[in-house]
């Protein structure tokens, strides 16, 4: 499915599963012992961890209740095809490559069966490659806005991941440590967040810290209800070294096709068109639900979304383990990992 997660990444903040899902067999045998720790003292070595250079590797699973997706769908485009793209990317399994320099210095590398992406980010150039039809974009960053088109371009890790889990815990969430883990090499604490509310289809939230800096290795999510997650995200193997600096350097092939995107006309992110109304959240959380405006869908001119979908009173839904998806009939995208009901309440 073409140009998944460039187009995708600027929305990580929707719900905590289309943010990515990367599973990698992790293991409590042999981990090293660390410091013991409480619950809170944990989250703190989380919260309070620094900008850290590294080079990693991941992979991709998930299960979620899901189809495969095809890799292509002829006559999808706009916010149909943004859909199934976010979709593909959390049905299908992926590998790839993160390379974190200096703050303003980031590049992940994302393979499939079709080619390589790319995004690189140095300073305040940004490079988005497709190896699949050979096509590039450049985004200038605005003066002081570098440092945030890093940490875009980083939304695919444990950090990005993690990050959003953290922000949705709140006073209802009951936190607890289980036994060391190990993960690409590395002794973790894994720290659990679980909800306190039945109004979320999240069971458990297990978080690795790495026992010595504090940085997320692994995020796996539990649908309530599940003895095994639905979405893992982690690294297979870790080097906490920094990466050479010309792995920050991009120069599209010469036959590429090159699109520059003018800063001024976007909201700083990559495809974010600033005159489009964007998704607006309501509840906070586990139970936040973010919506799209009417007409941002027409299911009458996207077929495979019809098949997708249920017909429930108000329009058509989408039901995975962790996130729910409702279209209006007037064609409001609303999405939350959280059932049907609270998604037509909203609506």
């Amino acid at each position: 499915m073409a140009r998944t997660w460039t187009r995708w990444l600027p929305a990580a903040a929707v719900p905590l599963v289309v943010a990515g899902s990367f599973a990698v067999a992790t293991t409590t045998a042999g981990a090293d012992e660390l410091p013991e720790r409480s619950p809170e003292d944990v989250l703190t070595l989380l919260a309070g961890h620094e900008h850290q250079p590294l080079s990693g590797e991941f992979t991709q699973t998930s299960d979620l209740g899901l189809p495969e997706l095809p890799a292509d769908v002829p006559g999808t485009d706009g916010d149909a095809a943004a859909v199934l793209d976010g979709l593909e990317l959390i049905t299908s399994d992926h590998t790839g490559r993160v390379f974190v320099g200096d703050q303003d210095q980031a590049r992940i590398q994302l393979f499939d069966s079709f080619g390589e992406q790319n995004a690189i980010v140095n300073g305040s150039d940004a490079w988005f490659y497709d190896s699949a039809d050979n096509s590039a974009t450049h985004v200038t960053a605005p003066e002081g806005e570098h440092s945030d088109q890093a940490r875009g371009a980083q939304q695919l890790t444990p950090e990005a991941l993690a990050e959003q889990v953290v922000a949705a815990a709140d006073p209802s969430t009951e936190l607890s440590v289980r036994g060391n883990v190990e993960v690409a090499g590395r002794t973790a604490y894994d720290l659990v967040l679980t909800p306190r509310t039945d109004s979320t289809l999240v069971g458990e939230v297990s978080i690795a810290v790495d026992g010595e800096t504090g940085l997320p290795l692994r995020v796996s999510i539990t649908a309530s209800g599940a003895d095994s997650p639905a979405v893992e995200v982690a690294y297979t193997e870790l080097d906490l070294s920094p990466p050479d600096a010309d792995l920050f350097d991009f120069t599209p092939p010469a036959d590429a096709t090159v699109e520059e995107v003018d800063p001024q006309g976007h909201d700083g992110q990559h495809g974010a068109d600033s005159s489009q109304p964007r998704p607006q959240a309501t509840g906070t959380g586990w139970e936040t639900v973010l919506a799209a405006p009417a007409g941002t869908l027409d299911l009458s001119t996207q077929p495979i979304l019809t098949q997708l979908t249920s017909a429930v009173d108000g329009g058509r839904v989408l039901t995975t383990d962790l996130l729910t998806v409702l279209i209006t009939d007037d064609g409001r995208v609303l999405a939350g990992a959280v059932p049907l009901e609270r998604l037509q309440a909203a609506a």
